[in-house]
């Protein structure tokens, strides 16, 4: 039973940290099978409900200010903190033993740095958590919320993040006055992939499942999405990205948020 359990968490891990290799690359092309589909429009959508890491926010944008911090060990941090932090997320929901996004960042952190036997030191964990209330905006968020915007329809971000972080991360940005209003999952106190995300999404946007459109680059969180009966984008930022396995693939994909707002009404 003992292997068994070592096996699953194995598994998880190395899942979690080969999706968060493929979104290294914020090449906004399209694999061959999985190609970004032709903007057959889309009537009916009134909102969009965005998540926030991976898709507006690069969270591996942290990776200077760790090669900074560990040289030569930048990219490996980086790359193990983003993977055991969806681990974490993903093992509280199961386990109901919920922590907020913040903390759960900060739990990934002090693991990725132990596995790599970095000193993390009280003042290098301070500057590394402080970087995920500043990180980048991919360059066709902000383009693509004002594009949105103009034609009049509701936006939000829908995320994991705990809500200090997300309207910290929005202001730093310049997205925050896109954006009608912040959702997070502090309000359930469950992760996505739960159903019970999605359905807090078109309660608060006061939209259904065929007038809100769910955004994310996670193709995990697509699914999650399109099994709640949501109407999914997947945003392909890597070039050979595979769609997840899972059986709810998206309804459009597109290479970049600057894609959306020919889909919808004008």
């Amino acid at each position: 039973m003992e292997a068994d359990r070592r096996d699953f968490i194995k598994a998880v891990t190395v899942a979690t940290a080969t999706a968060a290799a493929a979104h290294t690359v914020s090449a906004m092309g399209a694999a061959p099978g999985t190609a970004a589909q032709p903007p057959v429009r889309l009537d009916g959508i009134e909102a969009f409900a965005f998540d926030a890491y991976g898709t507006l926010f690069d969270v591996f944008s942290v990776t200077a200010l760790c090669e900074e911090l560990f040289p030569g060990h930048g990219d490996g941090l980086a790359q193990r903190w983003r993977a055991k932090q969806l681990q974490y997320s993903l093992l509280r929901s199961l386990m109901g033993r919920h922590k907020d996004f913040w903390l759960v960042t900060e739990d990934a952190l002090v693991y990725a740095s132990k596995s790599l036997r970095l000193e993390l030191t009280q003042a290098k964990r301070e500057r590394l958590m402080q970087a995920y209330l500043t990180l980048a905006a991919f360059p066709d968020v902000k383009p693509g919320l004002e594009a949105l915007k103009r034609q009049g329809l509701r936006l939000a971000i829908l995320s994991n993040g705990e809500p200090r972080m997300l309207e910290a991360a929005a202001t730093s940005a310049g997205i925050d006055t896109l954006l009608d209003t912040i959702i997070s999952v502090e309000e359930i106190k469950i992760f996505k992939v739960s159903p019970r995300v999605y359905s807090l999404g078109l309660e608060r946007l006061q939209a259904s499942r065929t007038t809100m459109g769910f955004v994310s680059s996670n193709s995990w969180d697509i699914n999650g999405a399109g099994s709640a009966g949501l109407t999914t984008f997947w945003i392909q930022r890597t070039t050979g990205e595979p769609p997840e396995e899972l059986g709810f693939a998206a309804n459009r994909v597109v290479r970049a948020i600057t894609d959306l707002a020919p889909l919808v009404r004008g």
